[in-house]
Parts: structure tokens; C-alpha cells; sequence
């Protein structure tokens, strides 16, 4: 069975506006609620093993990476759309002490909390003394 590459209409303007597969592949929601701030992201077909978190220098980074299958005899493709590989996506969370940021992933969804940060003034207007 030969069919041809593309074959669905709701694919028909990929091969021009090709998406970011990076970024689609770690869509999240970022809410608030009460003292925290949530971020929670869909990463299907991981391990915890496969995620990393990481802040310093006031950005939270995630960052992913799934292997390839090598199994892969006896297999023709009509249609591949699992993505492989390393994903990365930073937030800007300010200046968090990073043991109170905590994860959890159940189900294929990473669940972030963090708290919110006092923040400081960011203009502070100086008199001139006489």
C-alpha cells in the first residue's frame, strides 16, 4: 500500500507554516491562586526520569528528553507524529528560593508550584536634600 504523504485537509498548510514542535509539545496552563502561582504541563508519553527542572538567575527552565525506539523492524509508516528528542521551555519567575518551588507529575501532566515573591519596589523616588 503506497499512499501519498499527506492525505488528511487539516494538514494541508503544514508544509507551509511548519509549527514549532518544541514549543507545541509542552503546552501549559499558568494560573494563580491565593500566595502561588501554578503551572501546570501536558508532557504525555514521559517518565519522571525524563523531565528536569531547574531555576537559577530568577527563570524556572524544564526541560525533556524522549529516545527514540530502535525497534523498529518490520514497521512501514504511513504516518509518524510521535516527536522524539529534547524540549525546553524557561518562565520568568523572579527572585524564588528554589526549595520552596515544588513538582509533581501524575498521569502525564507536571504540576509546578511556586510561591509568590514580596516584590520589591521598583522605583523609589530619592529626595534632594538641602
Amino acid at each position: 500500500m503506497n499512499l501519498p504523504k499527506k492525505f488528511y485537509f487539516d494538514d494541508f498548510l503544514e508544509d507551509f507554516f511548519p509549527e514549532n514542535k518544541n514549543w507545541n509539545s509542552m503546552k501549559c496552563d499558568i494560573y494563580e491562586k491565593d500566595d502561588k502561582y501554578f503551572i501546570e504541563m501536558d508532557v504525555p508519553g514521559l517518565q519522571k526520569e525524563d523531565i528536569k527542572i531547574d531555576s537559577s538567575n530568577g527563570y524556572l527552565t524544564i526541560e525533556t528528553s524522549k529516545k527514540i525506539e530502535n525497534n523498529e523492524e518490520g514497521k512501514d509508516y504511513i504516518r509518524k507524529e510521535r516527536t522524539y528528542g529534547h524540549s525546553k521551555r524557561q518562565f520568568y519567575i523572579g527572585d524564588v528560593d528554589p526549595s520552596e518551588i515544588k513538582a509533581e507529575f501524575k498521569h502525564g501532566v507536571l504540576k509546578i508550584t511556586i510561591p509568590k515573591v514580596d516584590e520589591k519596589p521598583s522605583k523609589n523616588i530619592i529626595e534632594i536634600q538641602d
